[in-house]
């Protein structure tokens, strides 16, 4: 079982991601902010980040610069899990596998509760960058 830190701040789409993780047999743990976030890896040692880009008052980009200003959280896997096309992120996304430990961005339009735990297990076990 792997401690899963959520940031989504849609509460329907938080409970179903949570749901299909904790059938899964993970522990998630959904905070609706970048704020909330960082306070509660503090908490749970998170082994994997679900991240959505579009947050209120810190932007998920915002929230990985600072969760990678700490020695602790320096090399957790982070997915993008994000209603942003990844084509906003054409030039940056070497930058993003490079410098912010991002494992897989997933579009959420394109992406079903099989594609995330699917992610979820590869970034657990140390795979690739990958945009689906």
């Amino acid at each position: 079982m792997a401690s899963i830190l959520l940031i989504e701040p849609d509460r329907g789409l938080a409970l179903a991601y949570a749901r299909a993780l904790e059938t899964a047999g993970h522990a998630a743990h959904v905070c609706p902010s970048a704020q909330t976030a960082l306070e509660a890896a503090d908490e749970v040692n998170p082994e994997v980040v679900l991240l959505e880009l579009q947050l209120v008052a810190h932007s998920g980009v915002e929230f990985l610069y600072e969760f990678r200003s700490y020695a602790d959280w320096q090399y957790i896997p982070v997915i993008i899990l994000s209603k942003v096309p990844p084509a906003e992120f054409n030039q940056s996304i070497r930058m993003m596998k490079e410098h912010l430990g991002i494992a897989a961005y997933c579009y959420k339009p394109q992406t079903d509760l099989s594609r995330i735990l699917h992610e979820v297990s590869l970034a657990l076990s140390g795979s690739q960058l990958k945009v689906v």
